[in-house]
């Protein structure tokens, strides 16, 4: 298939590195276009107020790539209108991640830039997939920092094998989806994530997500603060959450039409 990929950890992301090797491996045509820096949490916001510049790069991904200094939103819209030859038409899906972390429930679904990636995807007609991969802490903090898996073999591993997942699943769900379906499937690796792995069908987690932000410093700021979302999912869902907790790859079928 002849596929379009894109993040919103931004080009240097050893996750999406890993992701377009695999898909590389599985014998796809491939397009990177992905955000300049990190642009984790921006949902499928674009920048209307600024002028957003874009540039063919070389990131050693061995494909045609290109930065695009906006948000994933940006970098799917400009790609398929400008960057790429043939515009939607001329490609049968979109792939976006391995994001740095879940994107798991729906406390966080509409936040995440690797999910309206895809989604932008599927406004242009296409089937899409967004990938999220689950990290400890440690791990999170240093591939954010670093952009390097030195000294995290364990993380490593399990990042190719989902890659490796990833890659398997879009030639089976990207042709079953087709065109204009507006569908996104939401994959969740766990951690560790193994070739034997097994994929659960899940729906998004329902959490109520307490405050993010901290109180007012002195200057009258708030600062950004995690806390643990309130898992209030009634007991016979089986959810994206508890399946990855579980040690399972979560399947979660984003259909726009039935909001």
């Amino acid at each position: 298939m002849r596929l379009l990929v894109s993040n919103d950890d931004g080009i240097r992301s050893p996750l999406l590195h890993a992701l377009v090797a695999a898909l590389r491996t599985a014998g796809h045509e491939l397009f990177v276009v992905a955000p300049l820096q990190e642009q984790s949490w921006t949902g499928a916001s674009k920048c209307r107020h600024r002028p957003v510049a874009s540039a063919a790069c070389d990131h050693g991904l061995g494909v045609p790539t290109w930065t695009v200094d906006g948000t994933p939103a940006d970098c799917v819209n400009i790609a398929l209108a400008h960057l790429l030859t043939g515009g939607p038409a001329a490609f049968d899906g979109v792939v976006t991640g391995i994001n740095l972390g879940l994107n798991t429930t729906l406390g966080f679904i509409n936040a995440s830039g690797t999910i309206a990636a895809a989604w932008e995807g599927a406004l242009h007609g296409l089937p899409a997939i967004a990938c999220s991969q689950d990290l400890t802490y440690e791990d999170w903090h240093q591939l954010t920092e670093t952009k390097s898996f030195a000294g995290l073999e364990t993380a490593r591993v399990a990042v190719e094998n989902s890659a490796a997942h990833a890659a398997r699943l879009a030639g089976e769900l990207l042709p079953a989806t087709g065109r204009g379906k507006f569908i996104v499937h939401n994959l969740n690796f766990p951690r560790p994530c193994t070739p034997a792995t097994r994929v659960v069908r899940t729906v998004p987690a329902r959490v109520m997500v307490p405050g993010l932000f901290s109180p007012a410093a002195d200057d009258g700021t708030h600062r950004f603060v995690f806390a643990e979302p309130n898992d209030c999912s009634p007991p016979e869902l089986i959810t994206d959450l508890a399946t990855v907790a579980a040690g399972h790859i979560s399947h979660s079928i984003l259909d726009y039409t039935r909001l």
